[in-house]
């Protein structure tokens, strides 16, 4: 007999992607992306996360919640399988899930408390900005790395296949931000974000993602390198206050 019972989240996360194209598709591949969970104020956050910060890592779930409304699917096809072969949904990491939620591991960096505000500064982040968060669970080394384990697909971390490089343009773009500001870009070009059916393609058509507040135009050169055509700082489209 199904259950039905109401989940509210507890919080946000705050992360350098902007849309779903492009994110990593497993934590911690993209290592210098940073980001916080912001807890929400009405629920005594700061006693919450008593005890947390003895940690290194967290498991941290949350919701698919710009795919809730496209409902889930039964059969899906997982991208490390080419994306042509249908599996189970259960049998896989897809975001249309039944609940529409997911988890990932990521580093807990350090926690920060201003009065009833509470932030988790994590990296690995592989989560859409914005994106509401249902709970938070210490990772626990012993009982969560399973040496032994095994699985039919995805058994190793894909490796970057990717170089990246920078037009002057770009770098020109970034002169004044962070480093880890280019290096994010790299690291995410590297991993090919493109649709899995375009792997190991020639494609010379140029893409945009959108990272921190960038617009970063990119396009395949050849089969191993990834040109970065264009950074320019994403305006401010919101319309200024009349009161």
């Amino acid at each position: 007999m199904a259950i039905e019972h109401t989940i509210r989240s507890i919080g946000v996360a705050r992360s350098p992607y902007k849309e779903k194209f492009a994110i990593p598709r497993q934590p911690g591949l993209v290592t210098v992306a940073r980001g916080t969970i912001e807890l929400d104020n009405d629920l005594h956050a700061a006693e919450m996360v008593d005890g947390l910060d003895a940690f290194s890592h967290i498991w941290v779930l949350f919701l698919f919640h710009e795919n809730l409304e496209q409902g889930w699917k039964p059969r899906v096809k997982p991208p490390r399988l080419g994306g042509n072969k249908k599996l189970g949904v259960l049998a896989t990491r897809s975001t249309f899930r039944p609940n529409g939620m997911g988890m990932s591991v990521l580093e807990l960096n350090k926690i920060s408390i201003d009065g009833d505000k509470v932030k988790l500064h994590v990296s690995g982040l592989d989560l859409l900005d914005n994106t509401p968060i249902i709970d938070v669970k210490p990772y626990i080394q012993y009982a969560d790395a399973l040496p032994h384990a095994s699985s039919a697909y995805a058994m190793e971390a894909p490796v970057a296949p990717l170089e990246v490089n920078f037009s002057d343009e770009a770098n020109t773009a970034l002169s004044t931000e962070p480093d880890d500001a280019k290096q994010l870009i790299k690291e995410v070009l590297a991993q090919d974000p493109r649709p899995s059916y375009k792997r190991n393609k020639a494609d010379d058509k140029v893409y945009g993602v959108k990272l921190f507040d960038f617009d970063v135009k990119w396009q395949l050169t050849s089969l191993t390198e990834v040109h970065v055509i264009s950074i320019e700082r994403i305006k401010d489209t919101a319309e200024p206050s009349t009161s």
